[in-house]
C-alpha cells in the first residue's frame, strides 16, 4: 500500500484539507498507517497532478486560502480498482523483536523491563481503542456501511493490542523464570 491509497480512502466521506489530513492521520488512519506531514502535503501535490483528486479553493480572512481536497471521479476509480486487488500480508518491524531474538547477549531483567514498558504503550492504545468503540456504541447489526468498515478495522486493532499485552505476560513471566 502507498500513501496514496491512505489518502484516498481519507477522502472518500468528505473534502479535506491537508491540514485535517494530517491531523486524521494522527489519529484514525494513523493507527494503521503513519505518514509525516510533510509526506501527505507532497502526495496530495502528486495526486493533484494525477488528476485523482480535484481542489477547492476557499478564501479565508486574515489568513491563507484553504484548499479542500475532494477525490474526483479518476481517483475514486483507482481506489475501487486498488481495494479489489489481492494484497499481500505486511512485514513485521518491530524493533523489540529484534532485541529479544538477539536477548540472551544482556540479563533477562533488561529486556523484561523493556517487555513491562511496551506492555503498556499497548494497554494505552488498547484503552484508546476500546473508548473510541464505546463512542461508536457499536451494535454491528444497525451500523450503517461507512461506520461498519472502520469499526472492523477498530475491531483488528483491538484483537491486536490484546494480543500483545498477552504475548508481554507470557514473555515477563518466560524472563523471571530465566532468574530464578
Amino acid at each position: 500500500m502507498s500513501i496514496a491509497h491512505a489518502i484516498l480512502v481519507s477522502l472518500v466521506t468528505c473534502p479535506q484539507s491537508g491540514y485535517d489530513l494530517a491531523k486524521k492521520f494522527d489519529g484514525s488512519v494513523g493507527f494503521f498507517w503513519k505518514a509525516t506531514h510533510q509526506q501527505i502535503y507532497r502526495e496530495l501535490t502528486k495526486l493533484e497532478e494525477l488528476g485523482w483528486l480535484i481542489p477547492q479553493t476557499i478564501a479565508q480572512e486574515g489568513r491563507p486560502d484553504k484548499k479542500l481536497f475532494s477525490l474526483s471521479e479518476l481517483g475514486q476509480e483507482n481506489l475501487k480498482k486498488w481495494i479489489s486487488q489481492p494484497c499481500d500480508i505486511s512485514p513485521n518491524k518491530e524493533e523489540i523483536l529484534v532485541k529479544i531474538y538477539a536477548g540472551y547477549l544482556v540479563t533477562p531483567r533488561i529486556l523484561e523491563l523493556e517487555i513491562s514498558r511496551h506492555q503498556q504503550l499497548h494497554q494505552q492504545k488498547l484503552a484508546i481503542y476500546q473508548e473510541i468503540e464505546r463512542q461508536m456504541n457499536a451494535k454491528v447489526q444497525g451500523l450503517p456501511q461507512s461506520i461498519k468498515y472502520p469499526y472492523l478495522t477498530l475491531r483488528m486493532g483491538i484483537k491486536f493490542e490484546r494480543a500483545w499485552i498477552e504475548w508481554c505476560d507470557e514473555a515477563i513471566a518466560m524472563l523471571q523464570n530465566d532468574q530464578t
